[in-house]
Formats: structure tokens, sequence, C-alpha cells
């Protein structure tokens, strides 16, 4: 044997991890998409903090108005201009029908009457038409989702799926439908029917999807042409097939993603052609009518315009949170940040 070679012996070698779980192979079990969306979304504060806000609001929205005895159009002239007053918080100095360092309930005579939100000129309770002007809000949020899931979906996936001269003029009229306002739209439909709920949610129908659809056009005229799409049709898949099975799932994310965004917007739509007179009717209530009611005596008692401007916050804030929540879930692309 050459003495140039060395011979280690295996009592020369010391173990670096002794530990029987550090020489164990780790097995990740395998996590779908949609669970990964949910883990994912789950670790979002901020969108877990606009589901609960959602859900508290949607609570009173549905039960707050039977809390009481008065309705939304219930007017009492003695018990007009109250300030909030509510029976145990009142013993701590605050929400006791003081305004101006007068109790105005006492003045009045009104010992064992309380409003929560308290009331308006006329004397309607301002707790009752907060929740059900939130109801409004809320069937504006719900039929804004409806119009892009159905028409803006549907037109951006024939759009862009088809192609050539058909998108060329599907797209020609979302322009021109685009280049008009949609406070003309809704003023023309003031012109030939009421001011109310119906003149908005034709307008939206008219317009409100046109947004949707470019996003989802543009989706899909960036996947149709990826193999698995040509793969698809070279194995004889139909049009329909393709469509449901194939590109409808991989641009589904984008869809919600934008349906959420969309619904702020909506409900701010509702609320801002309220405050200019193009909305809701008196004595009916939304949050846009009770705002603009509340602004006209704004200086002399703010407490009616502070709980609407309040919900309503809340009510746009929380479905931006679910939002950036869910865009953050779904994109792939967040994983590397």
């Amino acid at each position: 044997m050459d003495n140039n070679i060395k011979v280690y012996d295996k009592e020369m070698f010391e173990r670096v991890f002794s530990e029987e779980k550090v020489q164990k192979d780790i097995v990740y079990k395998g996590v779908s998409f949609w669970k990964d969306v949910r883990l994912r979304f789950k670790q979002n504060k901020g969108a877990i903090f606009g589901i609960i806000m959602i859900t508290v609001i949607i609570f009173f929205a549905v039960l707050g108005p039977h809390m009481n005895r008065h309705s939304y159009r219930s007017i009492e002239q003695q018990h007009a201009n109250l300030p909030p007053r509510i029976a145990v918080v009142e013993k701590i100095g605050i929400f006791d029908g003081t305004l101006e360092d007068k109790n105005i309930y006492l003045e009045k005579g009104l010992e064992d009457v309380y409003y929560w939100f308290g009331t308006d000129s006329l004397g309607r309770d301002i707790w009752t038409r907060v929740w059900i002007g939130t109801r409004v809000s809320l069937y504006i949020a719900l039929l804004a989702v409806i119009i892009d899931m159905l028409i803006g979906m549907g037109y951006g996936l024939i759009s862009g799926y088809v192609g050539g001269r058909t998108d060329t003029v599907m797209q020609r009229i979302i322009e021109i439908m685009s280049g008009i306002p949609n406070l003309v739209i809704v003023t023309l439909f003031v012109m030939i029917m009421n001011p109310g709920i119906m003149s908005i949610s034709l307008a939206l129908v008219i317009t409100g999807w046109i947004g949707m659809s470019r996003v989802v056009r543009s989706q899909v005229l960036k996947m149709k042409e990826l193999d698995f799409i040509l793969a698809s049709k070279t194995l004889g898949a139909s049009s329909k097939q393709i469509i449901a099975k194939d590109l409808l799932p991989n641009i589904f994310g984008q869809v919600i993603i934008m349906s959420m965004f969309s619904i702020p917007n909506a409900i701010f739509y509702e609320s801002f052609l309220a405050f200019i007179g193009l909305g809701l009717q008196p004595p009916m209530a939304s949050l846009g009518v009770l705002i603009s009611d509340g602004y006209k005596s704004v200086l002399v008692y703010p407490y009616m315009i502070v709980t609407p401007i309040l919900v309503l916050a809340f009510l746009m804030l929380s479905f931006n949170l679910v939002a950036d929540g869910l865009r953050d879930a779904l994109d792939p692309k967040m994983k590397q940040q």
C-alpha cells in the first residue's frame, strides 16, 4: 500500500445533525389553488376587518329598522330636531340628548323618549332611516356584481374570443356608450320616469358593465393563443367548452376582483345622485338622501349628517379592503413579494 494514501476510519467522523427529525425528509402536503387563496386571504388583517364590518352593517340593515317602533316615514312634529339619546350610555355623559349644553328632551318634557341617532327636522327617526338607506346601498352593491358577472363578463368573453369583425363592432358600440356621461343617462331616465331607484338601476345596466367587459376581453385576447387553448382546439373541443372549461376558470379571479372594486363606485354613484336630487326622493330613505338633508342644517344640527356619512364611509372602505385582500390572494405574483 502506498504510504501517501490516508485511510480514514468511521470513528474519525462526527455526525453534524444528530437529531432524528433533521435526518428525515419532509414531505409537504399539496394545497389546491382555492385553498391557498383562502389561507392567504385569512392572513390579510385588513380584508378580515372589512368582512367583519360588512357583516355588522348587513346585520343592522336587516334588523335595525325593527329595533324600535318607528318607521322610516313616520312623522312626529313634537319630536323634531332631537339629538341622539341612548338609555344606558347617557349616564356617563354622552348621547344624553344634550345640544349646546341644553338637554332638549327635558325641555320638551320627553323624559322617557329615546332616539339612538336623533331625529330630523320632521321628527323622523334617523336610526331607522339610516338602516333603511343602507339597504338601498347594499341593493346597489348586489346589482353592480350581477351586472358585472352577467353582462360585462359575457360581453367581454364573446368579443375577445370571437375576434375579427365581431370584436371590432362590439368595441365600437362600447366606445359610443362610454362616451356618454352617466349623469346624462340618468337625467334622461329621470325625464322619462320618476326619480328613484329604478332610474339608477337602468343607468347601471346600460353603462355599469363596460369596465368589466374591457378587462375580460383583454384577458381572453392574451390567453386564447396559449398552448393549452390550442391543444383543446386540436382535440376537437367546441367554443363553448373552451370558454367554460379553459378560459373562464383562468380569468375568474380577475372577474371577482373587478366586481369587488366596482361595488364602492356603484354605492357612491347612487349616494351622489340622491344628494343632487336625481336619486330616491323623500320620504324614501337612502344614505345620499340623508346626507343631503343633513347638509342643509349641518351648522345647527351636525348629528344629522354624521351618522349616514360614517355608515357610507365604513361600507365603501370595507368593500375596498375586501377587494384588496382578494387581489393579493388571487394574484400568484404576490407570492414573490
